[in-house]
């Protein structure tokens, strides 16, 4: 068993999630299923430079940047000597736990405990972060525990002194005042870790404040006078944690209760391992804690059904499996589609039985004879930063940077019509972007497709901010915005993007997917069961005149079967970033080069680190050609689907 000295914050917070975690965060044994690149998930959450930002709005500290705890903890007490005194990552252990705080500010026998966040927060809509009908909003209540028990460690350590607890957040209210503020915290990598290089000058004209200081006391001491669940205990917090920091050390072993929370265990294989392979957490603790078997696992679980808010309710009943779900358990009153295709019940159940492949034929030929061609397919790439790049822009308001559009004509032919990428530093591409995109779906009167309500959302968003800016010229973007989304309260525009995700849930129906309707789950589903996708995509047609790319160099073939003969997954087609670099440019990035662009998150972390970083012009370029490929598969998979369903709908139909 693991033994490990603290209970960090950190590790306090994966315990408030499992308290079983504690036994596999430090076993190098366990596998850690968390693969992404923490420097590209830094870039997208923005965390770092949301921390250097608080520092500079609490001005005068000293940063403890020793690298033993014993260090740290020693530097932490050698400043504390001081009357008054702001600390950065002030370090403070009491009885094996021990936290380092974010900034801790000391004015005589007064400390503020402020802990930063890169959470957006709004006074209006989040006020002191209780619900309606009393308790600490579910949102908020992980925020407000890591508050609480850095304050509970703070004050045993420090018993003489007053310790008030502050939340720091981006203010969601504010609005910058000055351009350039987000580019100014440049994040870098250090060996495996991340730094902000803060560009000179940025203290004197940060502007406006963009964070906003939140006491949390009176919510920190109902936390504290309340019981936290470790394991089958229910006990008081301080004994709660007590428990946790013994457990940590391995010195107790707190039972696993299978529930929600293990969907996100990150201490997970994809397959029960054999020996000789790398251990799981997930499978020994439902092993222990049911007296599972191998063969347990092999039965789909309750914690992948989609779309459920009840999975809760019946692990704590004891059911794990879907086939212990019966049809009353998910409301279902009709097994058979209606004219209007799946319900979610009707979904979920084909799930629960493992129902083979179905496709509703008919009800997409309804609504495919609807349609006007020729066919618009498009996708956006947005980013939401906590610091904004230009003046006038909130925290966390979302930035519309990318489109791709494909076209497909009533005979069948399909190019790939137009694009959009505003990337440079410092530039508002809002009406760029949207002056480009009503260019493009203007050149025709076709019907509009979207895959989900991203599309939708990002455009009313970019309307409500136009008509709050009120410029000149202006409103014929709004009008255009209008004309092809819907609004809240159910206005429709007459050329209100049809989703084919919605399509999807209605009439598709694929195993493996876990009833998802994702994008990324039905291509690869239609990949396998689309004669017309084998026979088309199978060839090097993609990117030649007859299927025209804006992007791609050479002709592609995106049906490329693996060693069983299945059809890869054409996202992992897509070449590696910096695929097109000299070598020696390659051997400077090191084993990033490798990697390519396979979701909106990483291509978020694309658009930040444009923005952020002063790169080389080679490699902004290569970022660049990164993002408009990952783009123009998206509308491509869009248009793979369409052609699946409307091809060979029929045959597949008869043969499921």
């Amino acid at each position: 068993m693991a033994t490990h000295r603290y209970l960090t914050k950190s590790r306090f917070k994966l315990a408030t999630e499992c308290a079983t975690k504690l036994h596999y965060t430090g076993d190098p044994a366990y596998f850690n299923a968390r693969t992404e690149d923490s420097f590209l998930a830094a870039l997208a959450e923005g965390g770092f430079q949301v921390g250097a930002l608080a520092c500079l709005m609490v001005p005068g500290g000293t940063m403890i940047d020793a690298e033993s705890a014993d260090e740290q903890l020693a530097r932490t007490h050698e400043l504390l000597k001081q009357e008054n005194v702001v600390i950065y990552e002030a370090t403070l252990v009491h009885e094996g736990k021990l936290v380092r705080v974010d900034i801790l500010r000391k004015q005589g026998s007064m400390v503020d405990l402020i802990e930063v966040k890169a959470k957006s927060y709004s006074a209006s809509k989040d006020g002191d972060f209780h619900a309606a009908k009393g308790g600490i909003k579910s949102a908020w209540l992980p925020y407000l525990l890591d508050v609480a028990f850095q304050q509970h460690v703070v004050s045993s350590a420090l018993p003489d002194l007053e310790v008030r607890p502050w939340l720091m957040l981006a203010d969601k209210e504010a609005a910058a005042t000055v351009d350039g503020l987000g580019q100014a915290f440049k994040v870098r990598r250090v060996g495996r870790g991340v730094a902000v290089d803060i560009s000179p000058g940025t203290a004197e004209r940060l502007g406006a404040p963009l964070l906003c200081q939140i006491p949390v006391a009176s919510q920190v001491a109902e936390i504290q006078a309340g019981t936290l669940q470790v394991g089958h205990q229910e006990l008081p917090f301080p004994l709660a944690i007590d428990l946790l920091a013994r457990a940590g050390r391995g010195e107790v072993r707190v039972p696993g209760i299978p529930g929600i929370a293990c969907a996100q265990c990150e201490f997970k294989t994809a397959q029960v391992p054999v020996s000789g392979e790398l251990r799981s957490g997930f499978h020994e603790c439902w092993a222990v804690a049911l007296g599972w078997t191998r063969h347990d696992f092999e039965a789909p679980l309750v914690l992948h059904l989609w779309n459920s808010r009840r999975k809760g309710k019946w692990l704590a009943e004891g059911r794990y499996k879907l086939s212990q779900l019966t049809e009353e358990d998910l409301g279902l009153v009709n097994a058979e589609p209606g004219i209007e295709g799946l319900s979610m019940a009707q979904r979920q159940w084909m799930q629960c039985i493992d129902h083979p492949l179905w496709i509703d034929a008919a009800g997409l030929r309804r609504e495919m004879s609807t349609w006007r061609y020729p066919l618009n397919f498009v996708d956006f790439e947005t980013a939401m930063v906590p610091i904004p790049y230009q003046a006038g822009r909130r925290p966390y308001e979302v930035i519309a940077f990318q489109f791709s559009h494909h076209v497909m004509h009533d005979d069948g032919r399909v190019h790939h019509q137009t694009q959009f990428l505003e990337a440079r530093p410092g530039v508002d591409p809002t009406r760029s972007f949207l002056r480009a995109l009503k260019a493009a779906l203007d050149a025709n009167t076709g019907t509009v497709f979207r895959w989900s309500h991203h599309e939708n959302n990002v455009l009313s968003s970019l309307r409500d901010r136009l008509i709050e800016d009120g410029l000149p010229g202006d409103q014929d973007l709004v009008a255009f915005i209008e004309l092809v989304t819907h609004q809240s309260g159910g206005v429709a525009g007459a050329r209100n993007m049809v989703d084919l995700c919605e399509l999807s849930q209605r009439h598709f129906y694929a195993p493996g997917t876990r009833g998802s309707s994702s994008l990324k789950k039905v291509l690869p589903a239609l990949m396998r069961n689309s004669q017309f996708l084998r026979q088309t995509y199978s060839q090097a047609v993609y990117g030649t005149t007859a299927m025209p790319s804006l992007n791609l160099k050479e002709p592609v073939a995106w049906w490329v079967p693996d060693a069983q003969g299945q059809p890869l997954d054409p996202y992992g087609l897509l070449p590696a970033v910096f695929a097109d670099l000299s070598e020696e440019q390659q051997a400077e990035l090191g084993d990033e080069t490798q990697s390519g662009l396979k979701d909106g998150g990483a291509a978020m972390a694309a658009y930040a680190r444009l923005q952020q970083e002063e790169l080389a012009p080679a490699i902004s370029e290569a970022i660049e050609q990164a993002l408009l490929r990952y783009c123009e598969l998206d509308t491509l998979a869009m248009v793979m689907a369409v052609q699946a369903w409307r091809f060979d709908s029929e045959r597949i139909d008869e043969e499921a």
